[in-house]
């Protein structure tokens, strides 16, 4: 395959700087009560659950199908893929096809073994919500019990910001459209958190860490697989070859 043309200019400032920022500000509202707060307002103390905890609107359409919805987008990243090493139409975008693969793997896979490790508790499972377990900050230890928690970061969230993958696979070749992607998973990651903070199964900074770990896992993937330096950067004070020649991989 020839060399892809160089990429749109990467501003590291703003592609590692928004989620930086955001990240120190996750950390500093730990010292602060805002996801008890924004749990509480969820919270039917009457009913004594969750006001979307049962909800078929929530829970079987905007959980599970959606859910499907963006596997299968997946499910045909992977035979997009496959078939471009046969089918002469698809083979100019092998690259961005095999980025979407990686990347929404990736995106979707770390979430299930970093909960394992973190055992963050679930809102529902809380005793200031009718359950059993006792509260803790994300930094801080974790109380003794039989259920560790297995709720940070938010795994339903990650199904919606992993499409940020689709932003970096169209950023060089279809900026408008990127945008468009950028805002649909955006959009589409903020429903499936809320729907779940009404549920009682997340609390907010879970999901907006689960945005920040989407959006560097795309950007990596995309850094590593498609993105070729700018004529002007191409050559490295090392002398070392372009870095579109480095990642032409697939």
């Amino acid at each position: 395959m020839p060399l892809p043309a160089p990429s749109r200019p990467l501003n590291v400032w703003i592609s590692l700087g928004i989620p930086a920022v955001i990240a120190l500000t996750l950390i500093l509202l730990e010292l602060t009560s805002l996801d008890m707060d924004l749990a509480k307002l969820a919270f039917d103390p009457v009913a004594g659950q969750f006001m979307g905890r049962h909800s078929y609107l929530l829970e079987d359409i905007l959980h599970d199908r959606a859910k499907q919805v963006v596997i299968v987008l997946g499910l045909g990243a992977i035979i997009a893929f496959i078939t471009s090493f046969f089918w002469l139409r698809l083979q100019g975008w092998r690259r961005e096809l095999g980025y979407l693969v990686l990347a929404m793997a990736l995106s979707t896979s770390f979430v299930t073994p970093v909960k394992a490790v973190t055992a963050v508790q679930c809102p529902w499972s809380l005793k200031e919500f009718g359950g059993k377990e006792t509260y803790s900050e994300l930094l801080s230890p974790r109380p003794d019990t039989d259920k560790p928690g297995r709720c940070w970061p938010g795994g339903h969230a990650a199904t919606g910001f992993t499409l940020f993958a689709l932003f970096f696979a169209l950023r060089d070749r279809r900026p408008r459209l990127a945008r468009v992607a950028l805002l649909f998973a955006f959009g589409l990651g903020s429903v499936f958190s809320i729907g779940r903070m009404l549920q009682g199964a997340h609390f907010f900074s879970h999901n907006v860490w689960t945005a920040v770990f989407c959006w560097l896992i795309s950007l990596g993937c995309y850094y590593w697989v498609l993105y070729c330096k700018p004529v002007g950067e191409t050559v490295s004070r090392s002398g070392l070859a372009p870095r579109c020649a480095v990642t032409d991989r697939l």
